[in-house]
């Protein structure tokens, strides 16, 4: 069993999951040293629920009850629907071990999936998991999201794309930026309230987004999260945010974590 996470974590370093290539981008800028520095939150847990600590998040979801989840690394990648209360696996579709999984979106009744490096994505009707199409994309895949009517994409860069659902191209881009410059490593995205939030990779940090000018509204705070319990076993980078429009929840977890947190922020 060691040996095999052992193989995992060696998998994990070489792709998007550690520090592979993803590194050349420089760190996120920090805003509390700006002269006037974007505001800051930290968290109150609001509940934790079980995680499967196989999982590597690369996208969650949560709509009508359920999550639904996209997960990475060569030969393991899959797409799940999960219960949220149990942590169980309701439904599986597996990627070919080819394709390493990254961000997903539910929209309507499809669900997207990106890859990392392959440039190709994946349409499934969301109640079969049937794969209906394949589209692609010149840059890496990272995370997905909407807002109702756009697919939006990081791909790694400070820079947000937009895309049509229907055609599956590109229809605009914005850059992200605080008061001190363009925010690298945009990861995985959700879409709440009108914002974009976007976990910022091998940090403990999300970040909330507009998406109409790509200016940061606010820097979420999320270290300690996971305490130094659950890390007596091996655990990768925080990614994930899920967000249940209805009941007004936020929900985030990270690669192999055992435990999803529902989160409420809290002004710093």
């Amino acid at each position: 069993m060691k040996i095999y996470r052992s193989l995992l974590l060696i998998l994990a370093l070489v792709a998007c999951g550690s520090s592979e290539s993803r590194s050349e981008a420089p760190a996120a800028t920090n805003p509390s040293t700006a002269a006037h520095p974007t505001p800051t939150y930290t968290y109150r847990v609001i509940n934790v629920y079980p995680h499967d600590p196989e999982a590597f998040t690369q996208g969650l979801v949560y709509l009508d009850g359920v999550l639904y989840e996209g997960t990475g690394l060569e030969g393991h990648s899959s797409l799940r629907k999960v219960d949220l209360e149990t942590g169980e696996v309701l439904q599986q579709q597996d990627l070919p071990a080819q394709y390493f999984g990254e961000g997903i979106a539910v929209l309507g009744q499809r669900i997207f999936q990106l890859t990392w490096r392959s440039h190709a994505g994946f349409v499934y009707g969301r109640e079969r998991f049937d794969l209906q199409q394949q589209f692609s994309y010149p840059t890496e895949g990272w995370g997905l999201t909407h807002d109702g009517k756009r697919l939006i994409m990081s791909d790694g860069t400070s820079v947000l794309y937009f895309l049509d659902p229907g055609k599956l191209t590109a229809i605009g881009n914005v850059e992200v930026r605080d008061e001190r410059g363009p925010i690298t490593r945009l990861n995985e995205l959700e879409y709440v309230e009108g914002e974009v939030y976007a976990n910022i990779w091998q940090t403990d940090r999300m970040v909330r987004i507009a998406p109409k000018t790509g200016q940061v509204l606010g820097w979420v705070d999320l270290r300690d999260l996971l305490s130094a319990a659950d890390r007596v076993r091996q655990v990768d980078v925080l990614n994930g945010i899920a967000y249940d429009a209805v009941g007004k929840r936020l929900f985030v977890t990270g690669k192999w974590w055992p435990k999803l947190f529902e989160i409420e922020l809290v002004p710093r």
